[in-house]
């Protein structure tokens, strides 16, 4: 068994000394390959068999013997090319484990809106005049509803935060999930207007799958509450960029806290750097200083379960996408 572990991502800087031990013993003291770059690990990619990386089609056609990557980032999207999909190959990732710091990043964005924050920071250090007009503007989450769409890790991790806010909570998603005590009301997508209509606040916390994908077009932004605000904080082509523009134009729409965007990077021209009323940060969401190593854990703990026929945890179903 070659188990190839590629760091020097964004996600997966580092496997530790203890962790490279624990991963050899469940391994079964099989050949293990810690490469730190792509170029290292391309000699490595034809006999893995079992790989914790992250890899583009064009290596996925050289790993010939490959029978499970571990993926180490928490969307599946990019893995989704037809090859992988037709394929055998088992594949995990870290969903699931990513909701706790991409629910604080969505607050940060949120509160960043409601307590005119944008604004303070960059005024700053001649903020004092300004004040009187900021504080009009300021307003208190406590009683205002937030919609969750995708109740999955992230989507309950952000409900748990809006009720400690004193907000109430709905949620939608496409898959029969189980209730949530944070959650009001859960509905399927057949309500996602009803959802977009009764809500202050949207949070986008799904994956990007063919059914997601320009989910939040301008006949969504039209069922909106007036001047309610999005956050998304899982993947940028959810929403459609046009529809959103449009939506902040018309006044339709009263803010949107963007760590993902339509297009990655955003253009400097881009009309949705001119909104003061927009919050963008640079796809930072996913960090945690827990992050790589509680997927490591994972794969650790599905190294195991792989040589024993069990099923492995955080397993990616290929067809849906997620």
């Amino acid at each position: 068994m070659k188990v190839l572990i590629v760091t020097g991502g964004v996600t997966l800087t580092e496997v530790t000394e203890e962790e490279l031990k624990d991963i050899y013993a469940a391994s079964g003291e099989g050949d293990v390959v810690l490469a730190t770059t792509p170029e290292e690990a391309g000699e490595h990619w034809p006999d893995a068999e079992i790989a914790l990386a992250s890899l583009d089609r064009e290596t996925f056609l050289k790993a010939k013997n490959l029978l499970w990557l571990q993926n180490t980032a928490a969307g599946a999207d990019m893995l989704m090319f037809p090859e992988m999909v037709a394929s055998e190959v088992l594949l995990t990732g870290d969903k699931g484990l990513v909701g706790e710091h991409l629910a604080d990043h969505a607050f940060g964005l949120l509160l960043t809106l409601t307590r005119q924050l944008k604004r303070a920071i960059l005024e700053a250090p001649n903020s004092w005049p300004s004040r009187a007009a900021m504080r009009r503007e300021m307003i208190e989450l406590t009683g205002l509803t937030m919609g969750v769409v995708g109740l999955g890790g992230t989507g309950r991790s952000v409900a748990k935060r809006a009720r400690a806010f004193g907000m109430d909570c709905l949620a939608v998603d496409l898959e029969e999930v189980a209730p949530d005590s944070n959650v009001s009301e859960l509905w399927k997508m057949d309500r996602f207007a009803d959802l977009l209509g009764r809500c202050d606040v949207v949070t986008v916390c799904a994956p990007l799958t063919p059914l997601t994908r320009n989910l939040f077009d301008d006949k969504a932004f039209a069922a909106m509450k007036p001047e309610a605000r999005i956050i998304n904080v899982t993947r940028g082509p959810i929403i459609d960029g046009d529809a959103i523009v449009r939506a902040l134009e018309s006044g339709r729409l009263g803010g949107a806290g963007l760590d993902v965007t339509p297009v990655e990077p955003l253009p400097e021209d881009h009309p949705l750097w001119g909104f003061k009323n927009v919050v963008i940060t640079p796809h930072a969401a996913g960090a945690s200083q827990f992050r790589a190593r509680r997927n490591v854990a994972r794969f650790i703990d599905n190294l195991r379960r792989y040589r024993t026929g069990q099923p492995l945890d955080g397993q990616i179903d290929k067809q849906k996408g997620f």
